[in-house]
């Protein structure tokens, strides 16, 4: 098995895996780790002061699956001599910076198995030694061979026109935030963030203590930034029970269950946030020095780049009315794309484009089993690992919650298919 990226959805795979040999429920085999980046960081470019995980920590990379893990998140504060102090935090949910040195660690017990800075450019299915089997290539020239692929490389950045359209280095999609703030020479006239996300919160407020002299616009395209829905009942679309019923649902009952599931994770925001933003704003405008602004209705019409300044032509939706803004950087917390054939979507994630002629479709979604597998009649088996919210509902998107399950599924038909393999390939991959 080769599996491409190691981030949390990989990572619990590698974990579930290493348990299952432990049980006795997966035979030998050889497993790789392919992972762009040479020391990779979950969320680096948002680990703020301050900010925390949105999720309980029990649903973590191992929990769900099996509490007795070594790598529950509780275990590595154990380990890690903060237990006691990390259950004293006056804070409903920990850190994002705890939670990150979590998956560093739970990551460095299988450097063993993983090829860092390997960026996958192409696959492709090829013949060898008389067997259909995925051949893999990185940017770097490397070359693997594998009888089984799981794709676990994160979702895709959206980037909405018409910034989809222009390419500047002062415009930049959310996930890089924090290196890009953090290597400005100087701090900008004005910021504009691109978005009502909780994520688009979390930088108006790091910006406003930041860059206090800096002007902070926020356009967002509702009257304003909503509150998250975090009712339990509708926390319940995170579970097993949810995946199974939208799985079986016909693609309109999916759509209908997409709008109502919608604002528990995306183009909302936690109460928190939201009141320590307002409060801030309100402070401000009692000291007369307002520097952070929120508007809503609001769509960005067009982006004309120059040399001193990204002008955004901004138009209020229901009046019409169109204004001009200059902005020395552009954050664009626009969420990410899922799999199908709409505007924000993508049939399949870029480095699996060459073998799309072997992916069954329907209605333009990759067809999909139960246990995450691909319909691939003419290919080798591929898992996506952490992309089937198009398929499986909200627990399948970027969100930790049903992670340890998700995986435990994939290893149950990986041993399957290691029981059937007739012999171990000559050479998994060949590196440089």
């Amino acid at each position: 098995m080769l599996g491409v990226g190691f981030g949390p959805a990989n990572i619990a795979l590698a974990i579930a895996i290493e348990e299952a040999r432990q049980d006795g429920m997966m035979p030998p085999c050889d497993v790789r780790f392919l992972e762009g980046q040479t020391d990779p960081e979950w969320q680096g470019g948002m680990l703020l002061t301050g900010s925390d995980i949105q999720h309980n920590p029990a649903r973590d990379l191992a929990t769900l699956r099996n509490p007795r893990s070594h790598y529950t998140f509780i275990n590595y504060l154990h380990l890690s001599g903060r237990l006691l102090d990390h259950l004293n935090v006056p804070g409903e949910f920990p850190l994002r910076r705890d939670y990150a040195g979590y998956i560093r660690w739970a990551r460095g017990h299988f450097d063993h198995l993983v090829d860092y800075g390997q960026k996958v450019a192409t696959v492709a299915v090829t013949e060898h030694e008389g067997e259909r089997v995925y051949e893999v290539n990185t940017v770097s020239g490397a070359r693997y061979l594998t009888r089984c692929l799981v794709a676990g490389p994160g979702r895709t950045p959206y980037v909405p026109e018409p910034f989809a359209s222009v390419d500047d280095d002062r415009i930049f999609h959310f996930t890089e935030y924090l290196y890009r703030v953090e290597a400005l020479p100087e701090p900008p006239g004005t910021v504009v963030v691109i978005g009502g996300s909780q994520s688009s919160v979390e930088i108006l407020l790091d910006l406003s203590r930041r860059f206090p002299d800096s002007r902070v616009l926020n356009y967002v395209r509702s009257f304003g930034l909503r509150l998250k829905d975090t009712s339990p009942f509708s926390e319940e679309g995170f579970f097993p029970a949810f995946t199974e019923y939208y799985f079986a649902a016909s693609r309109p009952s999916k759509a209908v269950l997409d709008a109502y599931m919608r604002p528990t994770n995306y183009s909302s925001a936690d109460g928190d946030v939201l009141r320590e933003l307002y409060l801030d704003i309100y402070e401000q405008k009692l000291k007369g020095r307002q520097h952070v602004f929120v508007s809503g209705n609001r769509l960005v019409r067009s982006v004309d780049v120059r040399p001193d300044a990204v002008t955004l032509t901004v138009a209020e939706v229901n009046t019409g009315l169109v204004d001009q803004v200059d902005a020395d950087l552009v954050v664009l917390a626009t969420g990410f794309r899922d799999l199908g054939p709409g505007v924000r979507q993508e049939p399949l994630p870029g480095f699996l484009t060459g073998i799309a002629e072997h992916v069954v479709f329907d209605g333009g979604y990759p067809s999909i089993t139960a246990d995450y597998q691909v319909e691939t009649p003419s290919a080798p088996p591929l898992f996506l690992n952490g992309l089937c919210e198009t398929t499986h509902g909200i627990g399948d998107s970027g969100s930790f919650s049903l992670l340890s399950l998700r995986t435990a599924a994939i290893q149950r038909r990986l041993a399957t298919f290691a029981r059937a393999a007739p012999r171990q390939l000559d050479r998994l991959g060949e590196r440089p």
